[in-house]
């Protein structure tokens, strides 16, 4: 007689749940919304591919006052999706919670999580305090908790990594609310910051860019002035990397040991942003902004002076209160003056809490907006010529994952010169097509306001440079698709998804 055994029973594990952080504003905030991601995952969660997130992480900014807008929209959007979705949890963090505070919760009572600047690393625990509770869990520190640079962090690109030098800021701008969101600056240790870039090379990222609120004035916390230029310089010995970028730094705090350091640092880009906010001094003085136009267009000369192929972009801010029609022609003509390779415009909106919020003879939005448009034509003619220059130049890209809108029209792969102008660039028949991180050399053949178009005419047009980041995208995509890699290796018949290989028209 045979004895049947049944199977034992297999236990069904719990699927894990899902998330998706959305981010509005600066890099700070893309920055910070690495770390969520990072946080999240060391709880357990996986994030969301398709369907509907378990839980929603909103990173806001308060800059702006359409980022006010933006968020609540996005919130009544998602009221309904969580009464079909029980258990289902969305968090609000950022500047904009760090300011609204108890306001989130009463225009959004379906929100179960609101966490400020100061303690990012405290989200995990507020999500699970406020399922196991059932209420919504409110907590805003006055001062940083952790520095966020300890906490876990999920990068968006295996090739590029963020990495901040300082939080906060000790700057008065009367127009920004940005210091009363993120404090006083505090500083990181040398040897940390180059520490986390080194671990960053050792992953595969071949370019990092140093983030902070002020860069340049870095330093000032521990005593020493020239910290920033000697930083730069310290990542320029770091083997395997080959591009540093920072951002941003003031115009008033900017030094000549800094030039001498991009221009002396290998792997320093030839790029720079520098906010100008405004060319008439009247408003500069009124912004607190401590530097007027002729220091600010005799810090590009000398930049341009050292690294002559430089390409300069800045922030401009049109439509501060009391700003007149002469004023805005200043910031017109030292707008001509800088020829700047591209520029974020602002129209001016008046945030509660920050000095500017009360000042008198605050304009009329038909008068910025026709202001605005004046300037926005100004400099896309201005960028357009300068991109113009670039025309039949030789640049080095490095290939990003992101494609351009009309990819599937054009056909085109995109990346980031070294000067950080975009290029779309098409692949010649017969070549082989780069991963996200690898470097091609190709000729510019056209030229917009906005980018910077390469069709190789040859293969020998076009000359790809395999590169370590690209090796880590490939181990990365395996590893996402469940297969192994290790280093060296190159996994056989896997779709590790990059970026379609163009196929240009007969």
């Amino acid at each position: 007689m045979s004895l049947t055994v049944p199977a034992p029973a297999i236990e069904k594990q719990p699927e894990a749940r899902t998330y998706q952080v959305r981010t509005f504003g600066c890099q700070m905030n893309v920055h910070d919304s690495e770390r969520l991601a990072g946080l999240l995952e060391a709880a357990g969660m996986v994030e969301a591919q398709a369907g509907q997130a378990d839980v929603v992480v909103f990173n806001t900014c308060a800059v702006r006052e359409n980022a006010d807008n933006k968020l609540y929209g996005n919130l009544g959007q998602l009221a309904p999706v969580k009464e079909r979705h029980p258990g289902m949890q969305i968090a609000v963090g950022g500047c904009l919670a760090q300011k609204d505070r108890e306001t989130i919760l009463k225009k959004a009572p379906w929100v179960d999580v609101v966490f400020g600047t100061h303690n990012v690393g405290s989200l995990p625990a507020l999500l699970e305090r406020a399922r196991h509770n059932n209420e919504a869990q409110l907590e805003i520190l006055e001062s940083l908790d952790v520095f966020p640079s300890t906490l876990p962090t999920k990068r968006d690109a295996v090739y590029s990594g963020w990495v901040s030098i300082s939080v906060g800021c000790n700057n008065t701008c009367t127009f920004c609310i940005v210091p009363s969101l993120r404090g006083k600056e505090r500083d990181r240790r040398p040897g940390e910051i180059l520490a986390e870039v080194q671990a960053l090379v050792d992953d595969g990222a071949i370019e990092v860019t140093l983030l902070g609120q002020n860069v340049n004035s870095y330093g000032v916390e521990f005593g020493d002035r020239g910290a920033f230029a000697k930083l730069l310089r310290a990542c320029g010995s770091i083997e395997g990397l080959e591009r540093v970028r920072f951002t941003s730094p003031h115009p008033a705090a900017f030094t000549d040991d800094v030039i001498d350091a991009m221009a002396e640092t290998p792997n320093a880009m030839p790029q720079l942003h520098m906010p100008l906010q405004s060319g008439s001094d009247k408003v500069l003085k009124d912004m607190r902004r401590s530097y007027r136009s002729k220091k600010f267009l005799g810090i590009l000369d000398k930049v341009r002076e050292r690294i002559p192929h430089a390409a300069i972009s800045t922030d401009i801010i049109v439509g501060f209160p009391g700003e007149t029609e002469e004023d805005f022609q200043a910031t017109l003509a030292v707008v001509e003056q800088a020829r700047f390779a591209s520029a974020f415009t602002f129209q001016y909106s008046k945030r509660p809490g920050t000095p500017a919020a009360d000042l008198p003879d605050q304009l009329p939005k038909s008068v910025v907006q026709e202001r605005y448009e004046r300037l926005i034509a100004l400099q896309d003619r201005i960028a357009a010529e300068e991109n113009a220059k670039q025309l039949g130049s030789r640049v080095e890209v490095m290939v990003t994952a992101q494609q351009g809108r009309k990819a599937g029209e054009t056909h085109r792969l995109s990346g980031r010169a070294r000067d950080q102008r975009l290029v779309h660039f098409s692949v010649p028949d017969g070549t082989q097509a780069p991963r996200p991180g690898d470097l091609v050399t190709v000729t510019v053949t056209e030229a917009a306001p906005f980018h910077l178009i390469a069709d190789p005419a040859s293969a020998s047009d076009y000359q790809l440079r395999r590169s370590r980041a690209g090796d880590a995208w490939d181990r990365s995509q395996a590893d996402s698709c469940g297969v192994p890699a290790t280093p060296g290796s190159k996994p056989a018949q896997v779709s590790l998804g990059m970026p379609a290989l163009p196929v240009r028209p007969a």
